[in-house]
């Protein structure tokens, strides 16, 4: 777990950076610089890209991952693993734009309100699934490099931060909408040349594949994985985009941007899971080839409780402050309050089975994780196609809790069952008892008159009362080393003031 937490303390540091600079631009000046309908748009736009940029890169993410300890070298070229997998990557992309070209007409439907406005960008997605796609490849190149920090900081931090200029810059009235989707779409590309840049200037890299080095058996086991991995990233991401999608498709682009807002609260949630996994991933896959099964479950265990101690914090802080949340981004926004709801309660299921999906993706399973990918990305467009046109964006919402819930305890039972292992004990009772209690006791504060200064009131008892249980109780090993190092730095900082 060393390098693990090396990284992944750094990371969540860099991403909940991010975290704040994202709440300024999406959480705060979002709702009231533009319509709903334009951030349906910028949503869509994005969206798009991911989902075909996923199809584009023929799972060289799942080889890189999983099979590169095979290819490390010590003179830093790798048998040229980066030329290969972005001579891949090219080749898939090829064949998805020209699919995402053919499926205009049907992507955009002309007789839906507001249809017109995603026309006139239609194409400006061609440019994000390239820079989306090769983003994906250099990332995941430096997270088996062990440097899985450096796209963070460009994605989570330097994005977010251009992004808040081009806002501002449309606040300011210097730029109008169609110069602000420009620049927009030029933030989200800026991580890949920034990417791209490191990565030539570390020189840690060939672009002459060394096909020589690549045997029949492990030819075939790059297949393999690619193959699966193909199904597994296509559907994951689907499954992280359909909702969205599906409410553009079902409802219309002003839904969508309504959705996007409230679903951005929801997904904070997630941050740590997402800064640990793609840091422990790399490591989960250094184990499995050692057959340490041990250092698996360790890490299964640990990720678990420590990111449902996080997650059950943070959807504490976001519950019990709901109506000062409304008041801060709408009324309009209103039926959205039921999204941050039933995604908030996913994404802590989600977050309390940690980093199983990395577990069986890096394991000589891996094809049941493609699998279990494929039925969650079904379930979940079936759930939308019920429960969109009966309770609106909440039924998207609701679609997600049910498939996710599903999904995950997929993914638990298949662990458990194949190698034993599964991250549950009696401190995740301790955990859910501390957090009822914490949130009942809140519900008794007395109410600010400003919603602001509600949010800190109400945000600071809950951050204080939930520590100090979580602390005194042990929950989590990881997160009371965490305390104990930070208060014996504060320590030393006044002592030597």
């Amino acid at each position: 777990m060393g390098v693990i937490q090396k990284q992944s303390q750094s990371g969540t540091i860099y991403s909940y950076i991010g975290v704040i600079l994202g709440f300024i631009t999406t959480g705060y000046l979002w709702p009231k610089v533009f319509s709903t309908d334009e951030i349906g748009l910028m949503r869509i736009l994005v969206s798009y890209a991911v989902l075909f940029s996923q199809f584009a890169s023929f799972g060289v993410n799942s080889i890189s991952v999983k099979l590169f300890p095979y290819f490390r070298t010590n003179d830093g070229k790798h048998h040229g693993f980066l030329g290969l997998t972005s001579l891949i990557s090219l080749t898939g992309l090829l064949i998805s734009v020209i699919i995402f070209i053919l499926l205009k007409s049907w992507i955009v439907d002309p007789e839906k309100e507001n249809s017109q406005l995603l026309a006139s960008y239609y194409y400006y997605i061609v440019p994000l699934i390239f820079f989306t796609l090769f983003f994906n490849v250099f990332d995941t190149y430096y997270r088996v490099l062990y440097k899985a920090v450096v796209g963070i900081v460009y994605k989570e931090v330097v994005q977010r931060m251009l992004i808040l200029t081009v806002v501002v810059l449309f606040l300011l009235e210097w730029t109008n909408f169609h110069q602000t989707v420009v620049l927009y779409c030029l933030a989200l590309i800026a991580p890949t040349i920034l990417l791209m840049i490191s990565l030539i200037k570390d020189g840690n890299y060939s672009l002459k594949p060394d096909f020589g080095f690549i045997t029949k058996e492990l030819r075939n086991e790059m297949i393999g994985v690619g193959l699966f991995g193909i199904v597994a990233s296509f559907s994951g991401v689907l499954a992280l985009n359909i909702d969205v999608i599906m409410v553009e498709r079902l409802i219309d682009l002003k839904a969508a941007g309504v959705y996007t807002i409230t679903f951005f609260f929801a997904s904070l949630i997630l941050i740590p899971l997402r800064t640990m996994g793609k840091i422990s991933s790399v490591v989960i896959a250094e184990a499995w080839k050692k057959n340490e099964l041990k250092t698996i479950d360790d890490i299964y265990k640990k990720s678990s409780i420590s990111l449902s101690v996080i997650g059950m914090l943070l959807f504490l802080g976001l519950w019990s402050n709901i109506d000062n949340i409304m008041q801060l981004i709408g009324d309009k926004y209103l039926p959205g309050k039921y999204v941050i709801l039933f995604l908030g309660i996913a994404n802590l299921t989600e977050i309390a089975l940690g980093v199983n999906a990395h577990i069986i993706l890096n394991s000589k399973h891996y094809r049941f994780l493609s699998y279990f990918l494929v039925g969650y990305a079904a379930l979940l467009i079936l759930t939308n196609l019920l429960f969109i046109p009966l309770y609106g964006i909440a039924g998207a919402a609701l679609a997600s809790l049910i498939s996710k819930v599903i999904f995950g305890f997929a993914k638990y039972f298949f662990l458990f069952r194949v190698y034993r292992l599964q991250p549950f004990d009696w401190n995740y009772l301790k955990l859910v008892t501390i957090s009822v209690l914490v949130y009942l006791t809140s519900l008794w504060l007395p109410t600010a008159s400003n919603y602001l200064v509600d949010i800190v009131f109400r945000g600071s008892f809950i951050l204080a009362s939930f520590t100090v249980l979580v602390y005194l109780t042990q929950v989590s090993v990881d997160i009371n080393q965490r305390i104990n190092a930070l208060t014996a730095l504060i320590i030393s900082i006044f002592k030597k003031a």
